[in-house]
Formats: structure tokens, C-alpha cells, sequence
């Protein structure tokens, strides 16, 4: 059974952190990152993107950065901006993105049970980013973001989170992108007990974003003194709340086919008709097994003929397989997406406009919109051990780093 106990939150005060709260280290370069903090000094990203510190051309992976990060950190806490709970909670994280609202549970895992398969992945990680949050771990001495879990639905654990919400909050904020944080401090002994009691009702939990994370800490606990290291931080959500987004793709050269022979030879695997929406998003699919495709400013739907891939096999009938093994691979030759420099991917916050605007634009010569890949085939996959495609889930809202931190010492 899945091990998710409460910790000692090194935090912000509730006057810094809508401030100080920031966005994934991921999800932005180092350009962005510098301006962000020019506009916003106390921002965290100084600790998990702490290059905007250094000259504008330091390696962003060299020694002087991790050290950096450490003595940021350091100093924030130096002056009074972190302060470390005195004792173990829990800590109940909200998140409303327009109509959508998610409410999860910020805990540390066990890495045991992460390297023993209870707490389920579905990527492959790349060794230079898994280095690369190695070394931010060691140099910062902390787990400044969480790894983003599931977990099947538990009555239990619902009815402890809807305790705590009913309570005043320790921070409640909105992002300068629109999208609400609130975070209850659950310390009450008796809830804490209660809560880890069901965790041990969950037999197993799934990664939804962190896996590089979730795989640094991992490789951190062999190495580290530091007496949490066995743990890692989470935040973790019923799999029933959480959204997914599609994650679309645009190729940027023909290669060595046109654009002729392409449209013939498409036709043969998919049924290629006219998008029937004239609304801005047109071309988003509004069904699983159906794709949009533009091209030469036009949006088309595909739909697969009969016998373009396994309705049985797990892997294969997930859409972004359907796509790379009918399209991808064998007409534009696109054989690894992984590495591929020829195929670009659009996350679906920036939506179909975004698409078209790299096709007109020149950029790319086509465009794909897929259908969102479900949390239950995410689930699925996790648990026969397979892998999906690379770039098949984006999760949104993401989760604030800065509002909680796991210190190793």
C-alpha cells in the first residue's frame, strides 16, 4: 500500500506568497525566466531557475548554478521570507482554472515505493534533465517542486479534505495568469492520522507531470545524507478531477516526400473530409479516434479506416499511436518523435490558433490536433508496465512551485 506521510513545509509567509509562488521550472527558457523576475524580484524562480542570477552566458547545467540555487534558497530563509512549520501536516492545495476546480493533497512519497513500483510511471526520462534535478537537489539541499500524482478515488480521504475546506485558508491568491491557488494547513493530529490511515487504502499511485522529478529523487536518496531523503514531495489528486489537454503536433519539412503525395497516400490509412466547425477552434477533435489536420489554410478531419491499428492493444489505440505509426512514421518518416528535430509540440492551452499561426506563418507545413489522452488510459498504461509516446499528456493547471518545499535536512 502506498506510504504518503505528512512533513515540516518550508513555506512563505502569506503576505509573499502570491509573489513569490511561480510557475514550473520547465515551463519557460531562461529568456522568460529572467524578464519574470525582472518584473517580480521576490520571485521563486531565483532558487529553481537561479541562472537569472548569473551572467546572461553561463551554462545553465554548471556547477555555479546549483550553488546558486542553495545560497538563494538559504537567504530567503536568512530573512525571514521561509519559515519551516514546526510540525508534520498535511497541506490542502486548490486549484480553479475558469469552471475547472481540483483540489489535491501536498505530502511526501516514499521513494521505496516509487523504485518498487507502487507509485506508477508512464514516461521515459531523459538522463541530462534527470542530472540536471539531481544536481538542483544536492546543490539547493531541497525539493523545491512537486511531483504531480493520482490516485484512485478514496471516500475517506474526500471527507478529510472537505473538513479542512470549510476552514479559513493560509493562502489564497490568483496567479497573474488567471488561475486561483488556495492551501489549507491541515496539522490537527487526529486528521493527520486519519488521512495517512486511507493513503494506506490506495494501493497504487501514477505520475501524472514530475517524472524526471520523481526519478531525481529517487537516484538522490542513494547518495544523500540528509534524513529526507527517502521521501520526495507530491502533490496528489483523485484521478476523477484532474484535466487533461490535448497535446498537438506540427511537422516543420515534408522531408522526403510533397505534399501531393502525402495527401494521396494519408487517404489510403484515414477517411479525409472537410472540418464541419467554422468557430475559431476549428479543427479541435470532438471525439477520441477523430484528428484534425490543417494544411494549406484549411482544416480537414481524419477519421481511421478500419484495421489502421489494434482496438485490443492498449499502446496502439491510444491516438497519438495512431497517429505516429499511420502518419508520422511511415509518410513523413518521423520514426522517434522523442528526438526528432522535424516535429514540433503545441500544448492545448495555446489552443488551434496557434497551430494555424505556425502553418501560415511558414514555420510548419502541417498540423495535427489530437483528441485528449483519458486519466483512465493514463491509468491503463501505467499498470501493465508500458510506456506512451512521448508529449501524450498536458496537464493544466499546473502546480505552483514555491508554496511548499521539502528541505533534506
Amino acid at each position: 500500500m502506498a506510504t504518503v506521510k505528512p512533513f515540516r513545509a518550508l513555506r512563505p509567509s502569506a503576505a509573499a506568497v502570491a509573489r513569490f509562488a511561480s510557475l514550473p521550472y520547465d515551463v519557460m527558457d531562461v529568456v522568460e525566466a529572467r524578464e519574470m523576475v525582472e518584473k517580480n524580484p521576490q520571485s521563486f524562480l531565483r532558487v529553481t531557475r537561479a541562472e537569472v542570477d548569473l551572467p546572461e552566458d553561463i551554462d545553465s547545467h554548471a556547477p555555479i548554478v546549483y550553488q546558486q540555487a542553495g545560497k538563494k534558497l538559504t537567504e530567503y530563509m536568512t530573512e525571514g521570507l521561509l519559515q519551516r512549520d514546526e510540525t508534520s501536516c498535511y497541506y490542502v492545495y486548490r486549484q480553479r482554472m475558469g469552471n475547472h476546480v481540483q483540489t489535491g493533497i501536498a505530502a511526501v512519497c516514499s521513494v521505496a515505493d516509487y523504485q518498487a513500483g507502487l507509485i506508477r510511471k508512464h514516461e521515459l526520462t531523459r538522463p541530462d534533465k534527470e542530472q540536471d534535478r539531481v544536481e538542483h537537489i544536492l546543490g539547493s539541499g531541497a525539493q523545491t517542486g512537486p511531483v504531480f500524482l493520482v490516485y484512485r478515488r478514496e471516500r475517506g480521504i474526500d471527507a478529510r479534505v472537505a473538513e479542512v475546506t470549510t476552514t479559513e485558508p493560509a493562502y489564497s491568491f490568483i496567479a497573474e495568469d488567471g488561475i486561483s491557488h488556495t492551501l489549507w494547513v491541515m496539522s490537527d493530529p487526529a486528521s493527520v492520522s486519519a488521512v495517512e490511515t486511507e493513503f494506506g487504502n490506495v494501493n497504487r499511485l501514477y505520475i501524472a507531470d514530475g517524472h524526471h522529478r520523481a526519478a531525481a529523487a529517487s537516484r538522490v536518496s542513494r547518495i544523500s545524507a540528509g534524513k529526507n531523503a527517502d521521501f520526495f514531495l507530491t502533490v496528489l489528486f483523485p484521478h476523477d478531477e484532474v484535466r487533461i489537454l490535448d497535446y498537438n503536433r506540427v511537422v516543420y519539412d515534408w522531408g522526403s516526400i510533397t505534399p501531393e503525395e502525402f495527401m494521396s497516400q494519408a487517404k489510403q490509412k484515414f477517411i479525409i473530409e472537410p472540418a464541419r466547425s467554422k468557430r475559431e477552434d476549428t479543427g479541435k477533435p470532438e471525439r477520441i479516434h477523430v484528428f484534425g489536420m490543417y494544411i494549406d489554410g484549411v482544416w480537414h478531419q481524419l477519421s481511421p479506416k478500419p484495421g489502421s491499428f489494434d482496438h485490443m492493444d492498449r499502446l496502439a489505440r491510444l491516438d497519438v499511436n495512431i497517429l505516429q505509426s499511420n502518419l508520422l512514421a511511415p509518410l513523413l518518416g518521423i520514426e522517434d518523435p522523442r528526438t526528432d528535430r522535424r516535429i514540433g509540440f503545441v500544448g492545448g492551452i495555446r489552443g488551434m490558433m496557434e497551430l494555424r499561426r505556425l502553418v501560415d506563418s511558414g514555420q510548419a507545413v502541417v498540423a495535427f490536433a489530437l483528441y485528449p489522452t483519458s486519466v483512465e488510459e493514463l491509468m491503463t498504461v501505467a499498470d501493465a508496465n508500458e510506456i506512451m509516446p512521448p508529449k501524450s499528456t498536458w496537464f493544466e493547471p499546473k502546480l505552483r512551485d514555491g508554496m511548499v518545499i521539502q528541505a533534506l535536512d
